[in-house]
Formats: C-alpha cells, sequence, structure tokens
C-alpha cells in the first residue's frame, strides 16, 4: 500500500471509527480489535457504518470527472466525487465574504466545498482537498446549478456591442455562465507522451536530471503553501516566490505535510542549476490546466464568434447571492 493509499485509510478509519486487527513487532496477533455483535447476527441498524455511508450520500449525485478541466486524469481510478446543493445556512455563511481579502474569498468557497462534497476512493472517505486547485471553480459551478436548478439565479456576464467582430449586426446583451459555457486551458502537447497512465501524473524522462515526476497541485497542496506564506508574512519573514511557484506542482500528497516540509523542499532547491530550474519552471507553466479568463460563442444574430472576459457579474458573493430580487418582488 503506498503512503498516500495509507494515509487515506487512516484518515477515513479515524472518521468512522473503524479499528484494524493489532500487531506486535513480530508480527504476532495481540488483539483482534472490536466486534460488532449485530453484525455477527447480520443485523443491521442506523448506527452501522455502510448505513450511515448510505444516508449521508442522500441527496449527492455523482460529477461526470471527464467534464472537469482535469478530465479526471490526475486521480486515482476509484476516485469520485459527489455533490449536493447549499443550503440556507452555508448560503448565509457565505453571504459574509469579504471580497477585499483574498484569504477570506478562499476561505468562503472552499467553505462551500466542504460542505458540498463528499470525496470517496472507492469505500474510503477522502478529503476536499484531494480535490485539483484547478477544479475547484467547475466544482463550485456545479454545486451552484444544483442550488438553483429552476434557473433563477442567472449570472449574465454582460456583452458589449463592439464585442462581436460584425459590427453591424444587433449583438445579444449578455450570455450566461454555466459549467457547459467554461472553456478549459489544457498542457501543451509537448508532455503528452510523458503521461504516467498509472501514477496518474507525468513522469518527465530528461539528459541530466532523471525523472522528473509532476501534476497539477491539488487543493491541500495550494493550501499549505497559502499558510506558509502567511506565518512568513506575518513575521515580516522573505519568502522566495519563485520556488514556491513550481513546489504545487512537485508535491503530490498534502497529508502530513507542513511548514518544515516546505522549507526542506525550498532549502534542497537551492542546489539545483540554473538548467534544472529552467526546465521545471517550464514544465510547470505548459500543464497548466483550468477555466480560461474568456468564453467564445456564437452570436445570436450573425453566428460570429464572439468572446467575453469571465467575470462574476456583482462579484463573488453573486455565485450564491440573487443579484437582482426584482423578480421576486411583487
Amino acid at each position: 500500500m503506498s503512503n498516500h493509499e495509507d494515509n487515506i485509510k487512516k484518515e477515513f478509519e479515524e472518521a468512522e471509527g473503524l479499528y484494524e486487527t493489532a500487531k506486535t513487532e513480530e508480527g504476532k496477533v495481540t488483539s483482534l480489535g472490536k466486534t460488532d455483535p449485530k453484525k455477527v447476527l447480520n443485523l443491521t441498524t442506523a448506527d452501522d457504518i455502510e448505513v450511515k455511508r448510505l444516508n449521508e450520500m442522500v441527496g449527492h449525485q455523482r460529477l461526470n470527472l471527464s467534464l472537469l478541466p482535469s478530465k479526471g486524469r490526475f486521480y486515482r481510478e476509484d476516485f469520485e466525487i459527489f455533490i449536493r446543493s447549499a443550503r440556507v445556512g452555508e448560503i448565509r455563511d457565505f453571504s459574509t465574504v469579504d471580497e477585499n481579502n483574498i484569504r477570506d474569498v478562499d476561505d468562503k468557497l472552499n467553505g462551500i466545498i466542504i460542505n458540498c462534497t463528499k470525496v470517496m476512493y472507492g469505500q474510503q472517505r477522502g478529503s476536499y482537498k484531494d480535490i485539483l486547485e484547478e477544479d475547484r471553480i467547475y466544482v463550485l459551478l456545479a454545486i451552484r446549478e444544483l442550488t438553483f436548478k429552476e434557473g433563477e439565479q442567472k449570472l449574465l456576464m454582460p456583452v458589449t456591442k463592439k464585442s462581436c467582430k460584425n459590427s453591424t449586426c444587433k449583438s445579444q446583451e449578455s450570455v450566461e455562465l454555466r459549467t457547459n459555457n467554461l472553456q478549459f486551458s489544457i498542457p501543451e502537447d509537448i508532455l503528452e507522451k510523458y503521461y504516467d497512465p498509472y501514477n496518474r501524473c507525468y513522469s518527465i524522462e530528461t539528459k541530466n536530471y532523471g525523472v522528473i515526476t509532476m501534476a497539477p497541485p491539488t487543493i491541500g497542496v495550494m493550501r499549505a503553501i497559502t499558510d506558509y506564506i502567511r506565518v512568513k508574512e506575518e513575521k515580516g519573514q522573505p519568502w522566495d516566490k519563485s520556488m514556491l511557484s513550481i513546489l504545487p506542482y512537485l508535491q503530490r500528497e498534502w497529508r502530513g505535510w507542513n511548514e518544515k516540509d516546505i522549507f526542506a523542499a525550498i532549502t534542497s532547491f537551492q542546489g539545483w542549476d540554473s538548467t534544472k530550474y529552467s526546465i521545471i519552471y517550464r514544465l510547470a507553466e505548459q500543464m497548466k490546466i483550468g477555466v480560461k479568463p474568456e468564453m467564445n460563442f456564437p452570436c445570436q444574430s450573425c453566428g460570429e464568434e464572439v468572446t467575453v472576459p469571465l467575470s462574476f457579474p456583482g462579484g463573488i458573493k453573486a455565485l450564491f447571492i440573487i443579484p437582482d430580487i426584482s423578480s421576486e418582488l411583487l
């Protein structure tokens, strides 16, 4: 079992109260753990672990990973994301977001992900932090569409007449922001021959530096990096922006990864020569995935392609707070 699988297993067992058979150093069994008499009698109750898990999935639906910016290529084969609509309490909490505070925006967006998603590795529970950072915006919009599935909360991005290539036509005033309208950045073609389907990452062979393993970062890795930067700034200490820009692409496991590990990684980078840094920097740039900052669609009037900058009319709060309530007023 890999370290990643072992970490997930431990996390799942702690959450569910499961126990493994205990062994001595010599491998002899010294304890059979705890046995549930109801299971011995083949009885199930509301407290049964499997029943609890099934109950928790009520109201959730499986997200099609192939629709994500990553296409699901960097997750384990048994990885699944289940989402549900946001509830009133979660929307109320999101409404307090300070849009001028990047940290608070990040926390509130992650709050929606935490409450409205369930990540599973087969029968083992995962974490929202296992989701790729660049897949996060798609997951948020998918949750939003479940929350407002009657269409009462449309995010309409304004379209100016100058956006259309044909200046004589009557272009539409707005276009709706939905998951099926998004366009994604894709890794450069040069990387595709290095994609490793077994390890679900890029295993890049180099002439002088061996095999370099890289992949787009998870939310967990990015949160650890963000926390590291915040601590440094609070203490008035400098931090290496160049190294921290590539580190997330080299670190796959966030569990147990802390400030000391980040510092150790940055220190080890100091021994690199300029060629190795340049290679890894360029590779990180070329494997960027995610939602593009603009959307292209055919003009309803003339059919010419129109480009609209991706934005959130009404600010980030408009994701879950209706910006225009006039339709609900008498």
